[in-house]
């Protein structure tokens, strides 16, 4: 069979979502177990992988989604518990101090604490922590979802102390002979000096891209989700939407030169919450408090933007709790995932024996060699995001001393709601472990992830680089992880720059940007995070709201790649400056134009 032909069959799982979740609106709990059904078909008919592999990657997946459930579940609970202390009203009342303008609120929690969060757990809990703390604020469900899909973008290589880089980069590229003759060539002959080598290529790439993503946040929450439908109002904040980007982007990029890959995301999120509260609370470039942007009042929303979980306005028995109280569990939960994700204090070199500890085979449950087959699976419940949740949860219930009546209560909720998204990730988790595992087959081809690579490959020639960001997206799209997305496909982009002449490491810095950037449009990311606040059979809406965000981020990258890869051959004069110069008038024209616009 050839290339092309194999490369559309790799592609119809992929197509089966975009037409049924995207295009005709099914709720994820109908399109996914469709989905799943397609790849099971390929993988046993065409790709003719044997049944017990097949089976094998159901239970892999069905493992992984209770992981998913069990940190979607403390997220909640944790949530709920901070409504019934009381807290709740005290964080929303700090935000209103700062600002009362939602664009502003959005972007302080969803960019930069969503960063800060990505930064030290990774693994979509940005969507866990910001999400519910937006509706929390009074944001609609719909929204709250849609923002902290957008953010996860810029700081996703760098997530979970640079998991993405030192763990998907490294074993995509480990033991390779042409990867170490070329990291020696290139003067890294310490293989994690090779890495961080590359991981500042990627950090550069993202700040650039990463520049205008809080101004694609707010724009896109306007247009969807504001009064007037206007895409002008976010617009409007564009000076704090920059000013947030680079106080974020540009501390993440001196990290990634000065501590390496592990900090970039922690340490820009860290700072730029720091700079950009300080600022906001001074009055610094945001609106007064009468151009303040709201939404519509609740009473107004369609019904699709909100979900089951519902934030009232409790206050606490025992009095108003104090700010640093009400905050306390937050900053215990990023406490305890920096803790627990490091293994060593930075720059001051102590180590810390938690991460080794939570992850050990006395504390983690293991399948190894699933149904006879080299797929195994495991799950430590200690270093899941999920019990930090949970543990957090029961030391507010004594810290805030809330009535074990009403604790109760939001453990009960908590359960009917994470119940109700397990029926869509019991299918697409699943679907995604068959079509990451279709290789061993009677048939002989490569797994579907490279067989559509290849495919895209042989459309492109020498303009693949422009395309290589797209690859790592629909890898980590399907997969719901840079990290896996970097796994499969390091390697083959590697492979691609020799092919058309240009320099690899360039090649996988591109695959690593595309793969934060597929996180965006992953839908079991989406389903999880629609969970969290109760929204579900919306997931569809969801992507299409966050795919022109994709695009921009697979794109503009892709074009600088394109640019600088073909500059020595080439010059200026390739379609590299083109689509960049295009891009970015596009957004200059576009601020200068709406950015000053009147209040309406």
């Amino acid at each position: 069979m050839g290339t092309t032909t194999l490369a559309i069959l790799s592609l119809l799982p992929i197509a089966t979502v975009a037409v049924f979740l995207v295009g005709l609106r099914w709720p994820a709990s109908r399109a996914m177990p469709l989905t799943y059904g397609v790849a099971a078909v390929l993988a046993l008919f065409v790709w003719q992988v044997p049944f017990a592999q097949v089976s094998a990657a159901t239970v892999n997946g069905l493992i992984v989604a209770f992981t998913l459930l069990y940190i979607i579940f403390g997220a909640i609970l944790l949530l709920n518990t901070l409504q019934e202390s009381g807290a709740l009203r005290t964080i929303r009342r700090g935000f209103t101090d700062i600002s009362s303008d939602r664009r502003i609120q959005v972007i302080i929690v969803a960019w930069l604490f969503g960063s800060f969060i990505e930064g030290s757990a990774g693994f979509g809990t940005p969507a866990a922590v910001a999400v519910p703390l937006l509706v929390g604020l009074g944001f609609p469900g719909m929204a709250a979802v849609t923002a902290g899909m957008i953010i996860q973008s810029t700081p996703v290589s760098f997530g979970a102390a640079g998991t993405p880089i030192l763990v998907g980069v490294n074993t995509g590229l480990t033991g390779a002979p042409a990867v170490e003759a070329y990291a020696i060539a290139a003067g890294y002959p310490v293989w994690l000096d090779f890495l961080a080598f590359i991981a500042q290529k990627v950090a550069l790439l993202h700040t650039i891209a990463g520049t205008l993503i809080p101004l694609i946040l707010v724009s896109t929450m306007t247009r969807f989700f504001g009064p007037s439908r206007s895409w002008v109002d976010g617009l409007r904040v564009w000076k704090f939407a920059l000013f947030a980007a680079f106080a974020m982007t540009l501390p993440y990029l001196a990290a990634s030169y000065v501590l390496g890959p592990e900090f970039p995301a922690l340490m820009g999120g860290l700072i730029g919450l720091a700079i950009v509260v300080s600022a906001a609370k001074a009055g610094f470039l945001v609106p007064a408090p009468e151009d303040a942007w709201q939404f519509e009042d609740k009473s107004k929303w369609p019904a699709e933007w909100t979900g089951s979980v519902t934030v009232k306005d409790v206050g606490s028995a025992h009095g108003e709790i104090g700010m640093i109280r009400a905050w306390a569990p937050y900053m215990l939960v990023a406490t305890l995932l920096v803790l627990t994700r490091l293994t060593e204090i930075p720059l001051l070199g102590i180590p810390l024996p938690f991460k080794e500890w939570l992850n050990s085979a006395l504390v983690t449950l293991r399948w190894d060699n699933i149904f006879g087959t080299d797929i195994s699976a495991n799950f430590p419940p200690l270093y899941s995001p999920g019990s930090i949740f949970i543990v957090v949860s029961l030391g507010t219930f004594f810290l805030h001393r809330i009535n074990p009546e009403s604790y109760a209560k939001s453990w009960s909720t908590s359960l009917k709601v994470s119940a109700a998204a397990s029926i869509a990730l019991v299918f697409t988790v699943p679907m995604v472990q068959i079509f990451l595992n279709s290789y061993g087959g009677l048939a002989g081809y490569d797994r579907m992830p490279v067989v559509l690579a290849d495919g895209v490959v042989a459309l492109a020639g020498s303009a693949y680089p422009i395309f290589a960001p797209f690859i790592g997206g629909i890898g980590a799209a399907v997969a719901g992880s840079n990290t896996v997305s970097n796994m499969m496909f390091s390697l083959f982009q590697f492979e691609v720059g020799p092919r058309i002449g240009v320099d690899p490491s360039w090649m996988v810095a591109l695959q690593a940007i595309g793969g934060a950037a597929g996180n965006m449009i992953c839908v079991h990311n989406v389903v999880a995070a629609s969970a969290v606040v109760g929204l579900l059979g919306r997931e569809g809406a969801v992507i299409r709201m966050t795919l022109m965000p994709f695009v921009y981020y697979a794109l503009l990258p892709g074009s600088i790649g394109y640019l600088i890869l073909s500059y020595p051959t080439n010059g200026f004069a390739n379609m590299g400056t083109v689509l960049v110069g295009a891009i970015v008038g596009l957004a200059v024209y576009i601020i200068a134009r709406h950015g000053r616009a009147p209040a309406v």
